[in-house]
């Protein structure tokens, strides 16, 4: 890896520095670029928020990916006891704590390419406790390009080639190391609004040379490009819920456990707020196609129906109906209507390791504890569409020949770097621990298809 000078002295003669200068204007044709003198790497089409999010480079899927994370032995430090204190916080096994990690500087490299005073923190519930409570050094991270703009200036508004933040899951859980990035894949391929992701070896040099931390899933931030990229504007209200009112039940209900991540200045959640009180009119028991027609002109219901056929039928058992987490919420200014957008499906594709994902006749969901589910279905006519959706996710989405296809496409991928994967950075047990799990995921499909098939009998 090449050392950078990251800020030369510029000695001599004031007309030496203003061609300097000149040189940097007539580069970039931006004034404000000239505070990138001596950022040696900085280009409008690889570190400024004006360039397109290049989704081909940062989410290749046609091979094995690479970033290199450079921190400090006094940054990397710091951010091992800030996680001490967070997790102190939590309470033991199962229990997590609200506190949020704090953002270190580093520097990041990918393809000899250098972005400079990088914010870098810890993430996760699950993923991050287990993996800290074992001593497993493979702990999720997330990247903020411009965390540390204040304290550099130089580095205003700094992108990784259009991106401002990454998250990187380190497949915490799943020995095939594919389920994240395999989920996304197949909501998007069935219409339903998901984020982009990709593999990616990851090295962390925290003063003695790179180690390497395993293959992640470098996964695209819902808030960030997704919103443009995928609904065509990121100027509406985007909210992560979280907690007791993200079940939409009368018990609990909370707005504030809606996180508003967009449009921070205004914080009113008024459309949640309106979704929710039709949601629990009385109309719903004594006038359903009023009912219908007014949750249908504030919530894109069809689409929430397409997510749940997709995710019932592919199994995932860390999300609604089970879980008051791993969703965001999208006021689209398009049609003015609220959409469904998965998160985190590391645990997807595969029964569940606790109660077990739900069954088609959501036998196991209480109606009132999780009205989108139970008020929901229990309309003939959502059933009706619920139904006809698993049977064109089955046919044309996850189907067993094209699912082994890509199954296998992935693990010749994957398969050196999951082998090359280091006792302390891995969940893996054994060499033989990855093919187990590919296989299992390719007979999963057959098996699922059978169910909803037999569902729908």
């Amino acid at each position: 890896m090449k050392t950078k000078h990251l800020f030369p002295l510029l000695l001599g003669a004031g007309l030496a520095l203003t061609s300097c200068y000149k040189e940097v204007l007539e580069i970039t044709q931006d004034p404000d670029e000239v505070s990138r003198l001596g950022l040696d790497d900085w280009t409008l089409e690889t570190h400024s928020k004006d360039a397109n999010p290049n989704y081909d480079v940062v989410f290749d899927n046609t091979k094995m990916n690479r970033l290199d994370i450079v921190i400090s032995a006094e940054n990397w430090q710091a951010m091992q006891d800030d996680l001490d204190d967070v997790q102190s916080q939590g309470g033991g096994p199962g229990q997590f704590s609200d506190q949020t990690p704090l953002y270190f500087e580093c520097d990041v490299f990918h393809n000899d390419i250098q972005w400079y005073h990088v914010g870098i923190r810890y993430k996760g519930n699950s993923s991050l406790s287990s993996t800290y409570r074992t001593g497993n050094g493979k702990k999720p991270l997330r990247l903020q390009f411009d965390e540390f703009e204040d304290t550099y200036p130089e580095i205003k508004n700094q992108r990784f080639y259009g991106f401002k933040e990454l998250s990187l899951s380190n497949n915490f859980d799943d020995k095939s190391l594919m389920r994240e990035k395999i989920a996304c894949e197949l909501y998007r391929d069935f219409g339903v609004p998901a984020p982009h992701a990709s593999y990616y070896e990851i090295y962390v040099d925290s003063g003695n040379g790179p180690i390497y931390y395993g293959v992640y899933t470098v996964v695209e931030v819902v808030f960030n490009t997704m919103l443009e990229k995928q609904f065509g504007s990121e100027s509406g209200n985007c909210y992560k819920p979280d907690g007791d009112g993200a079940k939409w039940s009368t018990s609990g209900w909370d707005l504030d456990d809606f996180e508003q991540k967009t449009n921070k200045d205004i914080i009113v959640r008024a459309e949640i707020q309106e979704m929710y009180d039709i949601l629990h009119d009385d109309a719903r028991t004594n006038n359903t196609t009023q009912w219908m027609s007014d949750l249908e002109s504030v919530f894109d219901v069809d689409g929430y129906l397409k997510w749940l056929a997709a995710n019932t039928t592919m199994q995932n058992w860390d999300t609604y109906g089970q879980m008051t987490h791993n969703y965001y919420l999208y006021h689209d200014p398009a049609d003015g209507l609220i959409k469904w957008i998965p998160w985190d499906n590391n645990e997807a594709l595969q029964n569940g390791k606790r109660q077990g994902s739900l069954s088609f006749a959501f036998s196991e969901v209480s109606s009132s504890e999780w009205p989108l589910i139970g008020y929901i279905i229990n309309v003939p006519e959502y059933k009706d569409q619920f139904d006809a959706h698993i049977k064109d996710f089955i046919t044309n989405v996850f189907e067993p020949s094209r699912m082994e296809g890509i199954y296998n496409a992935d693990m010749s991928i994957l398969s050196t770097s999951a082998a090359n994967e280091k006792s302390g950075y891995t969940f893996l047990n054994g060499s033989g621990d990855f093919t187990s799990a590919v296989n299992t995921l390719i007979s999963h499909v057959s098996q699922r298809k059978a169910a909803a098939e037999a569902y729908l009998d």
